[in-house]
């Protein structure tokens, strides 16, 4: 890693894993294989931040555990990459057993316990849904062949709408640290209420 951290693939241990690291990686790692549409690519960092705003539409009374969980649910990307969907499928479980033991690691590194199946489906539910967003405003999806594949979308709201514009490496990384940190800030002010949550100039 970047940051000077050996992470074992087959045996990730949390100790080598750093949010610096995960950012970095994850806005240099491009959604839809590069095809989309603007002057940068639609990172998987930019895609966490999108699909933690719609959860948060979804269920807008969500701990910071459960909105940690939405910014973190493809955060052994940063690593592996993003794979699209049919590639996964030719590849079969070796892909999916790395990844799941990577996001076992991820989540003891910053004390995220593993979702409810009720959690899970959120996540699955938020994830589809901004993929149909950036399938048709994005990759040249037509609504009726997005609607297909990822399901119809319930109404997001206008905050996680203006997440889908994509934005540069920097940015990208940036605002994914920015989010972050706030929400580990709720943690700490939930546990010790005497303690304000961190505020930032970003609107991540």
């Amino acid at each position: 890693m970047l940051s000077g951290r050996r992470l074992d693939l087959l045996d990730p241990s949390p100790q080598d894993i750093e949010i610096a690291d995960i950012a970095h990686g994850l806005a240099r790692v491009a959604r839809w294989n590069g095809q989309t549409a603007g002057p940068h690519v639609f990172s998987v960092a930019q895609h966490a931040l999108l699909v933690e705003a719609i959860g948060a539409d979804l269920v807008p009374e969500a701990s910071w555990s459960q909105r940690l969980e939405f910014l973190l649910h493809d955060a052994p990307e940063y690593v592996i990459g993003d794979i699209i969907s049919p590639f996964k499928a030719v590849i079969g479980q070796s892909y999916k057993a790395v990844e799941l033991r990577l996001m076992a690691a991820i989540r003891l590194r910053f004390g995220l316990p593993t979702p409810s199946d009720e959690e899970a489906h959120f996540v699955k539910r938020a994830d589809a849904m901004a993929a149909y967003h950036e399938a048709t405003r994005l990759a040249g999806f037509e609504t009726e062949e997005a609607g297909t594949i990822f399901g119809v979308p319930d109404a997001v709201g206008r905050h996680a709408l203006s997440l889908i514009e994509p934005w540069s490496t920097a940015e990208a990384q940036t605002r994914f640290l920015v989010r972050f940190h706030a929400l580990i800030s709720g943690r700490l002010h939930a546990d010790h209420p005497c303690l304000s949550p961190i505020t930032t100039s970003h609107n991540a």
